[in-house]
């Protein structure tokens, strides 16, 4: 019985701003935390105690999940933070720091423990990981995956010999310095004796400072390429594509949810739309409580959070709409990610609500 920890502290700066008011690891997709998908995954596997560390808007991560009990899983919190002029304020320890800051608090990990980072949605066959972990005798691994050459420099990229065994780590090299296309997932296994290494009270990180430190002492640290997805919310244009894929029906394990109504069009409860009057083309998810006036035009794949409202004669083409999002009367919104308070197109441009410069007029439904 494995134990593992889901790295949930990060302010997750390239999302925002999704992440102004929403840990990354509760970025929703379909409608689930992005962290929820993982707790059920390692739930399956068998891996049932779980110690996240936290820090920005720990709360809301807290008191979604809270005990784990809802899942069949044991959940506890580590949080990271200082106290400054009298207020307390987050601050981060690093992935290894955060590993560490745990261990000495009470020993969690006594065993073969998996680290995850809480932004990614995997569907790692978890139970084989860890036993090629053991078979090699690693006292760490790394769970990698080939990405195309012009990506390496968003990711941590392994150098590993025919055997598997690291030889070098590159923290997100351009593309042609990048010594192998082989991407780090943020999926690690390690063993307890890996945490003697990192020192205690200190930012310390696993990708730039442990595993190079694994390498130099030449311990036995290994790669292991096997196939799997691996949805990772990276930058914000990312979270844009991955519910693009997901509503298309291209992962396999992600079911959207309510009822399908027409084909590939799903609806939660409550909805008020006129069928003979809108144009709909699927995949489109329609939460509950959402209004779609006569005239509108929705185009897929999209999804529209509950609370929302579509005013007459608009078109929603490829989007995501969060939740009580108000498009205003003829308004058109294409490939983009929209709040009541931000949108944001596919290249990553972000317009508030009032600015002056955007054509679109849109808000908040719930008023």
């Amino acid at each position: 019985m494995a134990k593992a920890m889901i790295l949930a502290a990060g302010q997750g700066t390239r999302v925002r701003p999704l992440t102004k008011y929403t840990p990354k690891p509760m970025v929703p997709i379909l409608g689930k935390p992005v962290m929820e998908y993982l707790v059920e995954l390692l739930e399956s596997h068998g891996v049932k105690q779980v110690m996240v560390n936290v820090a920005f808007l720990h709360w809301k991560i807290e008191n979604y999940f809270g005990n784990g009990s809802r899942w069949g899983v044991e959940l506890g919190y580590s949080y990271e933070g200082v106290r400054e002029q009298g207020e307390v304020v987050c601050k981060p320890v690093g992935s290894a720091g955060g590993m560490r800051k745990i261990q000495d608090f009470g020993g969690f990990f006594d065993e073969t423990f998996l680290v995850l980072c809480g932004d990614a949605i995997i569907d790692l066959d978890i139970t084989a990981a860890i036993a090629e972990h053991k078979a090699k005798g690693a006292i760490a691994s790394v769970v990698t995956l080939d990405v195309p050459r012009e990506d390496t420099k968003n990711y941590g990229i392994v150098v590993a010999d025919a055997d598997g065994r690291v030889t070098s780590f590159q923290e997100k090299p351009k593309p042609e310095e990048a010594l192998s296309t082989l991407a780090s997932t943020g999926i690690y296994i390690f063993e307890p004796e890996v945490l003697d290494l990192i020192p205690q009270g200190k930012e310390f990180d696993i990708g730039s400072q442990l595993f190079p430190l694994l390498v130099e002492k030449g311990l036995p640290f290994y790669a292991q390429n096997r196939p799997f997805n691996w949805i990772d919310i990276g930058r914000l244009t990312d979270y844009w594509a991955v519910t693009q894929r997901v509503l298309a029906g291209e992962v396999a394990q992600m079911q959207v949810p309510g009822r399908e109504v027409r084909p590939q069009v799903w609806t939660g409860l409550n909805t008020s739309v006129d069928w003979e009057k809108v144009h709909i083309e699927g995949p489109v998810y329609i939460g509950s409580n959402v209004r779609i006036e006569p005239g509108a035009r929705v185009v897929g794949p999209t999804w529209i959070g509950h609370g929302s409202h579509l005013r007459a004669g608009c078109t929603v083409e490829r989007s995501v709409l969060i939740e009580h999002t108000r498009i205003g009367e003829g308004m058109t919104v294409r490939e983009m990610i929209i709040s009541p308070q931000y949108c944001v197109d596919r290249t990553g441009h972000t317009s508030y609500v009032g600015d002056e410069i955007t054509p679109l007029r849109w808000g908040d439904a719930r008023a």
